[in-house]
C-alpha cells in the first residue's frame, strides 16, 4: 500500500514542474551582472598601462663622460631591483634630446641639459626632475687673465663635438658676445680628451668642456696644468638673467686640491641643470624607480650642491610629468614601498581589476534576488493577465457558441499553467493561480 502511494506521487506530473530553483531564471537574472563585471574588468585592464617592462634604455653620452659614468651608476642600482638598464652611447645632451624626440629610435630616458630645446617640438617628452648642475668650463692659454668671452674673438676655440650640450651652449654664448661661425674665430668641433690635448699642445687657444662630453680627470688635469687658465665668468649673474636655464655656481678656492690650492682663487661659473627627460609613455612604476635611483646617486652633498638639493621637480623647458609630481609629493605607492618591484607590480595590476569587480558585485548580488523574484512572479502574473481578459470576454454576453469556445480556453490555460516550471519557493502562488483559474471557470460554467 505504501509502495503504491509512492508510485502515485512519482507519477504525478505537475509536481515534476516544481523544482528547488530555476537555473535558467537564475542565469538570466545574474547574467547582466556578470556581463557588467566583465566589461568593467576589460575596461579597467584597457585603461591602465600594461605591466612595467623589465628593461629600460637610457641615452647617456660618450664613453668616459660624466653622463656615461652616471648612467653606469644607475645601471648597477636598477639591477639590484630586477631592472635591466641598457646604456645607449651618444654624442651628449643635444644628441640625447634628438634621440628621445625620434619615435623610430628605441630609447626611454636620457640626460639632457637645459637650453637645448629651442626650435624643437617636444610635446611627447616630460621631465622626471633636475639632477645636478653641469658647469661650463672654458680653459684657455694666456699670459694675462681674460675677463670676457668677447676676448676670444679671432682665437681658435674647441666648442665640443656636434650633438653635445657643450657645443650647443658654447654657440649660444659666443653668439651673444658677437662671435659668429663665419667670422675670424676658428670654431672647432672637438671636446673631451681631444680638445684637452690640442689645448695643451698649443694647437688651439681655448676649449669649452662640460661633463656630457668630457671626463672628470680631463677637467682636473687642465685645472692643474701649467700655462692653462680657467675663465672666471664675472658676468655670471647677467647670463643667468638672460638665459633662465642657467645658474651661477661658485667654484671655491682649493676645491680640487687643498695642498696645491687648485683653483688658486674663487671662480664663478655658469651651469645649466641636467634633467632626466623621458618619453611620456614611460610606465609610472619605472618613473618612480628612476627618481628613487636618482635620489640615491645625486641626493648627497657634492662640490657644487647641498645634500637633498637634487633631484628636484624644477620645471624649465620640459613639463614635469604627473607621475613625477606625485612621487615628489607623496613618494612611492604603498605596494612599491614595501614589496619587491615585480610583486608590487603584480598586486597593483590585480587591484585595478579586482576593485571594480568588488564595487559592482556587492550591490549587484543584492539586486539578483529581486530580479529573480520579478522574473518568476511576472511568469505567474502573465497568466493572471490572460485570465482577466478571458473573464472580460465572458462578461460581454457572448453567444452560446462563443461561450463554449471561451470555456475551452480555461482548459488550455490550466494545461499550460500545469506545464510551467516553478521553483518550490513559489508553490503557494502556483496553486493560488490554479485555484483562481478553477474559480473563474466554474463561475461562468454554471451561468
Amino acid at each position: 500500500m505504501k509502495h503504491d502511494y509512492v508510485r502515485n506521487i512519482a507519477s504525478f506530473r505537475p509536481l515534476s514542474r516544481l523544482s528547488g530553483i530555476s537555473l535558467r531564471d537564475l542565469a538570466i537574472s545574474i547574467g547582466p551582472l556578470i556581463l557588467l563585471i566583465v566589461i568593467a574588468s576589460v575596461a579597467a585592464n584597457w585603461l591602465i598601462r600594461p605591466a612595467p617592462p623589465t628593461t629600460i634604455v637610457i641615452a647617456s653620452g660618450p664613453k668616459g663622460s660624466s653622463f656615461r659614468i652616471t648612467a653606469e651608476k644607475y645601471q648597477k642600482i636598477l639591477a639590484r631591483k630586477g631592472i635591466t638598464l641598457k646604456i645607449l652611447p651618444t654624442e651628449g645632451s643635444f644628441d640625447n634630446l634628438k634621440k628621445l624626440n625620434d619615435p623610430m629610435i628605441t630609447v626611454d630616458v636620457g640626460f639632457v641639459q637645459g637650453g637645448l630645446s629651442e626650435g624643437m617640438e617636444f610635446d611627447r617628452l616630460v621631465s622626471l626632475g633636475s639632477l645636478f648642475h653641469e658647469p661650463l668650463f672654458l680653459f684657455y692659454h694666456s699670459n694675462a687673465p681674460v675677463t670676457l668671452l668677447s676676448g676670444f674673438n679671432g682665437k681658435r676655440i674647441a666648442i665640443g663635438p656636434d650633438g653635445s650640450g657643450t657645443h650647443a651652449l658654447a654657440m649660444i654664448l659666443l653668439k651673444a658676445n658677437g662671435i659668429e661661425p663665419a667670422g675670424s674665430t676658428a670654431l672647432i668641433n672637438a671636446g673631451g680628451e681631444e680638445a684637452a690635448q690640442s689645448l695643451l699642445s698649443g694647437k688651439i687657444d681655448a676649449a669649452f668642456l662640460m661633463g656630457d662630453s668630457a671626463t672628470p680627470p680631463v677637467i682636473r688635469n687642465l685645472l692643474s696644468a701649467p700655462g692653462i687658465r680657467l675663465l672666471d665668468f664675472i658676468q655670471a649673474d647677467a647670463y643667468t638673467r638672460r638665459y633662465p636655464y642657467l645658474y651661477k655656481v661658485d667654484l671655491p678656492m682649493g676645491a680640487f686640491d687643498f695642498g696645491k690650492n687648485v683653483p688658486p682663487q674663487d671662480i664663478s661659473l655658469i651651469a645649466p641643470t641636467v634633467e632626466l627627460v623621458a618619453r611620456d609613455t614611460l610606465h609610472p612604476a619605472l618613473s618612480d624607480l628612476l627618481i628613487e635611483t636618482a635620489r640615491e646617486v645625486h641626493g648627497g652633498a657634492k662640490l657644487l650642491q647641498r645634500a637633498g638639493e637634487f633631484p628636484a621637480p624644477l620645471e624649465h623647458e620640459y613639463r614635469i610629468s604627473a607621475d613625477a609630481r606625485r612621487y615628489y609629493t607623496s613618494g612611492k605607492s604603498f605596494f612599491y614601498r614595501y614589496l619587491p618591484f615585480w610583486l608590487a607590480s603584480l598586486v597593483d595590476r590585480l587591484l585595478v581589476v579586482v576593485v571594480p569587480i568588488v564595487v559592482l558585485l556587492i550591490p549587484g548580488l543584492k539586486l539578483v534576488p529581486a530580479l529573480y523574484n520579478w522574473r518568476i512572479r511576472s511568469r505567474i502574473n502573465r497568466w493572471y493577465g490572460i485570465l482577466i481578459n478571458l473573464e472580460r470576454d465572458m462578461l460581454a454576453h457572448p453567444s452560446p457558441d462563443e461561450r463554449e469556445e471561451l470555456l475551452k480556453k480555461f482548459d488550455i490555460i490550466e494545461a499550460n499553467v500545469s506545464k510551467m516550471k516553478i521553483p518550490l519557493a513559489y508553490t503557494e502562488q502556483f496553486y493560488v493561480l490554479r485555484d483562481h483559474i478553477n474559480f473563474v471557470r466554474e463561475r461562468y460554467a454554471k451561468g
